[in-house]
């Protein structure tokens, strides 16, 4: 009993402080007001917080009539006076109440949390999307690339910020820190997004190998045990290997796009021996989608094949033949790369060929391509048995994939993605319809 009267207490205390801060006329007040809203709000239980987004969804809503008579306005007389008075009227109260809370002590870090809290409830309580756009749309300011500090990540690093790479690698995992610190050698480089109100917070960071070649297996990219090159004239390929968000309350804030394209430039101009800038990227989803029968994005966004790639991709299908034996099944009775027919890798190639080069655009495309390719860069290889871990095996068949960012063409590819065309390789077209 008394604690459910603590946790009543609780919520009527962030909620009357809520109501204080946003009819607060003037500032000098809304320091310690924010920093009260804030203290009460990390009181709440799990449970209390779907009980106070909910409050500001349904308390700190627009008026409808207020907006649809300044809309009228609007379109009657399309004058400064009346734009302006839209945009007030229209804007949710939340918004103001987001940009006072920012005022508090560490208020970045605070607002960053409550979205982490609220994307967890969204889909139990979809009408709370109305909250998440504005605390988005008041982020994605905020956490704008012209904004954050862009800095080398290495060994003389403060250890809580190698601490945090370790903790948010989310494609290669790391294994300790003699694995970091093979990481951050000479021959290889780690960048990393950071905000002036959060200094030691990494918000987004991506992996370097600075190599001969372009790489087809990750396997020499992540050894711990692998010979640092010290050699800079043997830097000819530049490997973006892994990037990692860290924050998830900036999901759907978009940085890692400008990171990428940042860390190019910075390479090129430290090592001009340095002309060819690629990814090597996990392809996650791509067996499910296989094995789900290859969907071309249905009838709401269909993707038409030429006829010879449509008759490749039923081929490929009857070779794998998952409707007999599922996928999980084949790995654990030992498949492996190296023992596939050649039927069978002639059917993964082409199906991913199909997947990455033809449904990338399309609203089942895979999400890392999706990443690449509308940041501009080319589809350029394939490759076979390229990720041998448990994950890559049961994700990707362990194929993997290089995108090419060729600096002088990523607007150009980036435009012609958003009207759904992508840019790949013969390499790759040839996989298609082998």
């Amino acid at each position: 009993m008394l604690e459910k009267l603590a946790k009543a207490r609780y919520f009527s205390r962030v909620t009357g402080a809520v109501n204080r801060l946003i009819s607060e006329r003037g500032e000098s007040n809304a320091v310690s007001m924010a920093d009260e809203v804030i203290h009460n709000y990390r009181k709440l239980t799990k449970d209390q917080h779907a009980k106070f987004f909910t409050f500001l969804f349904e308390k700190l809503n627009p008026d409808p009539a207020a907006v649809m008579a300044a809309a009228q306005n609007f379109s009657t007389e399309g004058s400064a006076r009346n734009y302006i008075k839209l945009q007030r009227v229209a804007e949710p109260p939340r918004q103001e109440l987001f940009r006072r809370l920012n005022r508090a002590s560490n208020g970045t870090a605070a607002l960053v949390e409550m979205r982490r809290d609220l994307l967890q409830l969204l889909d139990k309580q979809p009408e709370l999307a109305a909250v998440d756009f504005d605390l988005r749309h008041l982020l994605s300011s905020w956490f704008n690339p012209g904004f954050l500090k862009m800095h080398r990540v290495d060994w003389k690093s403060p250890a809580e910020i190698l601490e945090k790479l370790i903790q948010h690698e989310a494609v290669h995992e790391i294994d300790g820190w003699d694995d970091l610190r093979r990481r951050l050698q000479p021959d290889r480089r780690c960048f990393a997004f950071f905000h002036p109100q959060l200094p030691n917070e990494p918000l987004i960071f991506v992996e370097v190998a600075l190599l001969p070649e372009i790489p087809a297996v990750i396997t020499p990219l992540v050894d711990k045990k692998a010979e640092t090159v010290h050699q800079t004239s043997n830097y000819k390929v530049a490997a973006f290997y892994s990037i990692s968000n860290c924050e998830p309350g900036l999901r759907g804030v978009s940085m890692g796009n400008f990171l990428i394209k940042r860390v190019a430039e910075q390479l090129h101009a430290e090592f001009p021996s340095l002309k060819t800038f690629v990814t090597l990227s996990p392809i996650p989803g791509f067996m499910d989608w296989v094995v789900a029968g290859a969907e071309l994005g249905g009838e709401k966004s269909p993707v038409n094949l030429k006829p010879a790639v449509r008759v490749a991709r039923e081929q490929a299908l009857e070779t794998l033949g998952f409707a007999k034996r599922s996928w999980p099944e084949r790995l654990s009775s030992g498949w492996h790369p190296d023992n596939a027919s050649e039927k069978e890798k002639s059917a993964l190639l082409c199906l991913a060929s199909i997947y990455l080069g033809l449904v990338s655009a399309s609203r089942i495309g895979n999400p890392v391509a999706k990443f690449h390719l509308g940041n501009g860069a080319r589809l350029h290889q394939i490759n076979w048995s390229a990720d041998l871990s448990r994950k890559g095996l049961r994700q990707s068949a362990a194929l993997m994939v290089n995108y090419l960012y060729d600096l002088s063409s990523v607007e150009e590819n980036h435009e012609k993605f958003t009207q759904g065309e992508i840019d790949y390789s013969r390499a790759v077209g040839r996989l298609m319809a082998p």
